[in-house]
């Protein structure tokens, strides 16, 4: 939501009351409806936002170099597709995912055993990106039994705020905000309670500059220095969407008894919202105490781990964000690339000498770029 400033108190009310009602339109027309309609608002909406989805594709080429323009333009506005049926999801999600029926939507029977054991092995940092659901996590890991916390920005409107605040509580799910949580979640990681957060967005110039996509980003070192501080594992998933027609594992949505004939709707005759909640790296002090800069191969492997969701699903990504906009200081300095961030990069485990020349003459191009401009 965009900040809103100066607004009177005696407006916020009647403002978040008309934002409420204009949002229960989708609840009104059911969830098929809903997402038939978000599915073709997204198709639509190159002909409104072309330079929007033209920023998408742009940064689908950065990751995917060798893909098609015409694929690439495509995922772009599939990517709006799925932004527009997550709103509708994320408003029928305290409806559906509950405790009696959340096993019809969340597919978790390759993850929910190994899962359960990590959550019990102490402070948990559970990270993930804006790839598929990303609400829908924090509501599984508190139905499964674990009190699950969440970072988030506040709301602008008070009253939204504490709508959103209280319906999330409903289903376990705590929200911290996020600013001062260096402060607030310490003792929460401590109590053995997980914490979640989504950590794709820039770290801004301050940030680790880490490698994603074979190009440096900037990303939150925040996240690492919690884990150090703790001893947290870092559990990194998401919750992907499913096909209609994607097969379903063994497990409790195909158990008798799990409703989900009740939940039949027009597609293959499975939910319209079914995601499959996967696990794709975890790691903990074990890994990262015995190397050379632990903080810089902390955030490494994490944002490593969400260019492996992504490459999982890069139709379910939010490509229009402004990933590589934050620069290290070399490039604004128009300076050679450093000898110490080119040892930080060779000591990464996965690290190939191809792939670190990459970086290192993908940086080389920024900086030029740069200095042009």
């Amino acid at each position: 939501m965009a900040k809103i400033k100066h607004l009177h108190p005696l407006l916020e009310h009647p403002i978040a009351a008309a934002i409420r009602g204009a949002t229960s339109a989708p609840l009104v027309c059911g969830l098929d409806a809903s997402m038939s309609i978000a599915r073709a608002l997204g198709r639509c909406y190159p002909l409104v936002g072309r330079s929007r989805v033209r920023r998408a594709a742009e940064n689908l080429a950065q990751a995917f170099p060798d893909m098609e323009e015409a694929d690439r333009w495509e995922i772009a506005v599939r990517s709006y597709e799925h932004l527009f049926q997550l709103g509708v999801e994320i408003l029928f999600a305290p409806r559906l995912i509950t405790q009696e029926g959340f096993t019809r939507h969340l597919v978790l029977s390759r993850i929910e055993p190994v899962l359960y054991e990590l959550l019990k092995q102490g402070p948990t940092i559970m990270v993930t990106a804006h790839c598929g659901n990303w609400e829908l996590i924090g509501y599984a890991i508190s139905l499964i039994g674990f009190p699950m916390h969440a970072v988030y920005r506040p709301l602008d409107l008070r009253p939204l705020n504490e709508w959103l605040y209280d319906t999330r509580a409903r289903r376990g799910l705590t929200l911290v905000s996020k600013f001062g949580a260096v402060r607030t979640l310490p003792p929460i990681l401590t109590r053995g309670e997980p914490v979640g957060i989504v950590a794709d967005q820039s770290g801004g110039d301050r940030g680790l500059y880490v490698p994603f996509f074979g190009r440096l980003t900037s990303t939150y070192k925040s996240i690492g220095l919690l884990a150090m501080r703790t001893g947290a594992r870092v559990l990194c998933g998401f919750a992907r969407r499913m096909s209609p027609t994607e097969s379903i594992p063994d497990g409790p949505w195909r158990q008798s008894g799990g409703g989900g004939e009740q939940f039949k709707h027009d597609l293959g005759g499975v939910p319209r919202m079914r995601y499959s909640l996967e696990l794709v790296d975890h790691f903990g002090p074990e890994d990262w105490e015995q190397q050379p800069d632990p903080l810089y191969y902390l955030t490494a492997r994490y944002r490593l781990a969400i260019e492996g969701m992504i490459r999982r699903a890069p139709e379910q990504y939010l490509w229009m964000h402004r990933i590589w906009r934050a620069r290290p200081a070399h490039e604004r300095n128009n300076k050679p690339f450093p000898k110490n961030l080119v040892e930080k990069l060779r000591a990464l485990p996965w690290m190939t000498p191809d792939s670190l020349n990459a970086i290192v003459e993908r940086s080389e191009r920024d900086r030029r770029e740069l200095a042009a401009l």
